[in-house]
């Protein structure tokens, strides 16, 4: 599988880019983020006056089989409960979309329950369920590359240029936490956290589970090797749809800890993929803030988040058609008959 994504970095546009932005009617720079924010979708879609259609987020849900150690506070259950919430409309990813007119698609990549076929849900299984990747590998390559190109296939058949990641799966935080300290060389302890509510006997067990794992698997270094041994269908699933979302030039939207593992797996595969991403916030998950870093990136938000789903992803988009609309409908000193600032 090969990505081919173009980078953004274009110095003429870029230049045209701030010039817009500098002669909007307020002092240089006024505008913080949203400037970069502004000059960022700017240079994704190649345009001094960037559009933003039909947004969309997906949320992919797949069980764990390292559940069977012992490392979440909430039993297997709750990953296809809650994608019944979400098909029902009551999870706060249901009401955030909505809230901001985000079309919200619900896939099953790998859920241990059989849905049937429901309105609104993507059936994308892979299996019913990862293995426990304490005692083998948590995904065959072939499983693997399966889900890749199954997140690939979903992307394909979106019509707009905004698509925000979310996720859905009770062990998810143990496969993250193993995937930062493989990709990003971290020390588990500082990967690991409280996921669904794990006290902090919870905690360390959860981090010898994963100490032990790796230790098992240390022959495992690539980034699509990385992936089969420790992630999840959902995750697998994400960063085929990551890479395929950046090749055509959307704008991404990045929720908390688990999509960001699935993001920094992306990186590893395909750099370039970054400069499409709109990071929308810093998890109150340990070890996300540590994740960020290691990806040379900012968060928009700070708000103590870690609930996933792609709340964060919702919660970040009105400040990026902020950010599009101060562009492209904000009056420039000259239109408005504004002076400009004469000296220091």
């Amino acid at each position: 599988m090969t990505a081919r994504i173009s980078a953004t970095k274009n110095a003429a546009l870029e230049s045209a880019l701030a010039n817009a932005i500098n002669n909007k009617t307020k002092p240089l720079g006024s505008l913080g983020r949203l400037e970069q924010l502004a000059m960022q979708i700017g240079l994704i879609q190649q345009t001094v006056t960037p559009v933003l259609q039909t947004p969309a987020i997906m949320v992919f849900a797949g069980d764990h089989g390292v559940v069977a150690e012992g490392i979440s506070a909430f039993p297997q259950d709750v990953t296809w409960q809650m994608v019944e919430n979400f098909l029902a409309g009551g999870a706060a990813i249901n009401v955030f979309a909505r809230q901001n007119g985000i079309a919200l698609q619900i896939v099953d990549a790998g859920v241990n329950h059989a849905f049937g076929p429901r309105e609104g849900l993507h059936d994308c299984k892979i299996a019913s369920g990862t293995r426990n990747f304490a005692k083998e590998p948590a995904m065959t390559l072939a499983q693997c590359q399966s889900a890749l190109q199954r997140g690939r296939d979903l992307v394909a058949a979106l019509s707009g240029n905004v698509l925000g990641f979310g996720e859905m799966g009770i062990g998810n935080t143990t496969a993250a936490a193993a995937l930062m300290h493989k990709l990003a060389d971290v020390p588990v302890a500082a990967c690991v956290g409280a996921g669904t509510g794990l006290n902090t006997a919870g905690i360390l067990h959860k981090q010898a589970v994963i100490e032990a794992a790796v230790a098992f698997h240390s022959q495992m270094h690539q980034p699509y090797d990385v992936l089969a041994c420790f992630g999840g269908f959902e995750i697998a699933m994400m960063v085929g749809a990551m890479l395929a979302a950046a090749e055509r030039r959307m704008v991404l939207l990045i929720d908390g800890f688990i999509v960001t593992s699935a993001l920094l797996v992306a990186a590893r595969i395909e750099p370039a993929v970054l400069d499409y991403c709109v990071f929308s916030h810093q998890s109150d998950e340990s070890g996300h803030a540590r994740m960020l870093s290691a990806l040379g990136v900012k968060p928009v938000l700070q708000m103590d988040l870690r609930l996933g789903e792609g709340t964060g992803a919702a919660l970040v988009y009105p400040l990026v058609q902020a950010a599009v609309n101060f562009l492209n409908q904000m009056a420039t000193f000259g239109s408005a008959q504004v002076s400009e600032k004469t000296g220091d």
